[in-house]
Parts: C-alpha cells; sequence; structure tokens
C-alpha cells in the first residue's frame, strides 16, 4: 500500500530553533521528502540550509525549480519565491504575496496537498498571524495528516492557534516529540485519495504566477474593496473556510500588472457585451466583440510575458 512520502514544513518568528530541533532529530533513513518555508524577506541570502545541513542526517539544499523530489532530501523554499511541488517536481512561483509574505506556507502546504493527498503531512510550527493555517485545512481536507508544535510551547503561537482555530488538527507536539512523531506517521499506510477542490488547483496556479483571468477568480470568490499591496491589482476573497485569504487577481509584479489589469478587465466587460448581443440574437455585433476580446486577451499574455520576464 506504500506509505506517507512527503513532510511540509512551515514557520515563520520563532522557527528557525524549532527547524534545527527538527532536522537534527530526524532519522537517517527517512523515507520521505522534506519541504521547508521560513519567512524571509525577498533579498534574504538563503542562509537556512546551510545551517540546517550541519545538523541534519539528511541531505539539505535551498530548493529549485525543475528538481525531482527524492526521499531522505530537504528542500528549503528561497528567497522571493513560493515553494511548490508539481507532479513531484519542484516548482518556485513569483505570484503574488500571500499572508504579506513570499515564500508563504499556504501555497506549500496547498500544492502537496494536490500531488500527494493522504500520503502528504503538514506541519505548523512557531509564527506570527495566520500563514500556514488554510493550507494546513486543505491538506487536511485531501487526506493528509497534519500536525502543529505545542502552541504552549512555541516560541510565537499565533500560527499554531490560527491551525488549531481553521481545522480539526490531527495531532500537537512537542518540538522533542516532532520528529519521532513524523518517522511514525511516515511508516503508516495512507488512506484513499479523495476528490482534490478546483479551488485549491486555481490557488496553486496564482502562486505560480500562471495566467489565471479575472473572471475565473471572481466566479470562486467575492471581490473586496482594496488592491494588492505588491501590483494594485483588484482582490478576490476565494471562498472556502476561515481564515479569509484575499487573492490578487493579475499574479505577476511591479507596475506591469496595472497595464495587464487594465486591458483584463476590458477583455471581460467585451466579453459580456458579446454574450448580450447573442442573447438579443445580434449575430454580427457578437461575433465582432468576440474578436476583440480575443486581441484583448492576446495582448495581456504579451504583458504577463514581459513583466514575468524581468523579474529577477
Amino acid at each position: 500500500m506504500g506509505q506517507r512520502s512527503v513532510i511540509a514544513v512551515g514557520g515563520s518568528t520563532g522557527a528557525v530553533e524549532g527547524l534545527k530541533t527538527l532536522c537534527a532529530g530526524l532519522p537517517p533513513d527517512l523515507a520521505a521528502a522534506v519541504l521547508v518555508v521560513l519567512h524571509v524577506g525577498a533579498d534574504g541570502r538563503n542562509l537556512l540550509a546551510g545551517i540546517l545541513d550541519g545538523l541534519c542526517p539528511l541531505r539539505v539544499e535551498t530548493a529549485a525549480d525543475g528538481q525531482s523530489v527524492q526521499p531522505g532530501h530537504v528542500y528549503v523554499g528561497p528567497a522571493g519565491h513560493h515553494l511548490l511541488v508539481v507532479d513531484g517536481v519542484v516548482r518556485l512561483g513569483r505570484g503574488p504575496r500571500e499572508n504579506m509574505a513570499r515564500p508563504a506556507i499556504d501555497p506549500l502546504f496547498r500544492s502537496v496537498a494536490e500531488s500527494y493527498g493522504p500520503a502528504a503531512i503538514g506541519v505548523l510550527l512557531s509564527g506570527r498571524l495566520n500563514d500556514g493555517a488554510a493550507g494546513l485545512a486543505d491538506l487536511k481536507r485531501c487526506g493528509g495528516v497534519t500536525v502543529v508544535e505545542n502552541p504552549l510551547d512555541a516560541t510565537v503561537p499565533d500560527m499554531p492557534f490560527g491551525a488549531l482555530q481553521a481545522s480539526e488538527v490531527d495531532h500537537r507536539a512537542s518540538l522533542k516529540n516532532l520528529p519521532s512523531l513524523l518517522a511514525t506517521l511516515v511508516g503508516e499506510a495512507p488512506g484513499p485519495r479523495v476528490p482534490v477542490p478546483r479551488r485549491i488547483a486555481l490557488e496553486i496556479d496564482i502562486a505560480l504566477g500562471r495566467p489565471c483571468l479575472s473572471g475565473t477568480i471572481s466566479a470562486m470568490g467575492e471581490p473586496v474593496a482594496l488592491a494588492c499591496p505588491d501590483g494594485f491589482g483588484p482582490l478576490s476573497d476565494i471562498e472556502a473556510d476561515p481564515p479569509p485569504r484575499p487573492h490578487c487577481q493579475v499574479a505577476v509584479d511591479e507596475a506591469i500588472r496595472v497595464a495587464l489589469r487594465i486591458v483584463e478587465e476590458r477583455a471581460v466587460l467585451i466579453e459580456r457585451m458579446a454574450e448580450d448581443a447573442r442573447r438579443m440574437n445580434r449575430v454580427k455585433s457578437a461575433g465582432d466583440f468576440d474578436a476583440r476580446a480575443g486581441e484583448l486577451r492576446g495582448y495581456a499574455d504579451v504583458l504577463r510575458g514581459a513583466a514575468l520576464g524581468a523579474l529577477p
């Protein structure tokens, strides 16, 4: 029946010492890959992998896009990129910040939930605010096992507390007991696969920076009267369990987002005009509107490609 094959770990303020304790206690024959996201600034120096490598019996490295995820390896998310796994391959995303962070923890948890389902384990350590709570709930929804550091022991208990409030977490553990708990969980046979909500795939695409039409995002969440602090695009609150999590509708960085948003909104408007024309049996007008909307979608693709190509 196999066994659980991936452990996703997230943390923020106060989590470095916890990660050191966790990595030092992992067994050298651990038959699972470990992926780690720690909140760091965009200009961070990616020092964490080197620190953990000196303590951990497994190989620890800063994750690189396109790597195959292998058991017995620890992959640490680099600064300025979301860390995700798609079909067993590391993917680094430059989508908008989530919970004011990139890398953020929620995208990692969602991606392992989609790719591994019941074979995934999610672990949330010390940190401020509530990043990781929604992603851990999604991982459990997809059949995975969820673990939080005992908030009574955590340096900063906000994240573990938030996860406990957002879903029924399977285990809470002290840092001292966490390595042995994970080794036990890895050795257990996972349950059956369950359907992955379509929303999770959409949120993964957003974190990766893939094209996501404004209309698609709006259809899955309510617009909120706020603009994305990264690129000033409109935000939508994607419908799911608490906590709320607004998502930018644009998914690329800097000023080109503004132009891209305008073009995409114009395309959505003209597509609606085409639908209205069809309902009124104005076939020629509908065709003209469809052609114009197609042109605008093409312009949007060019803008998106230019923006992504300009990113560091």
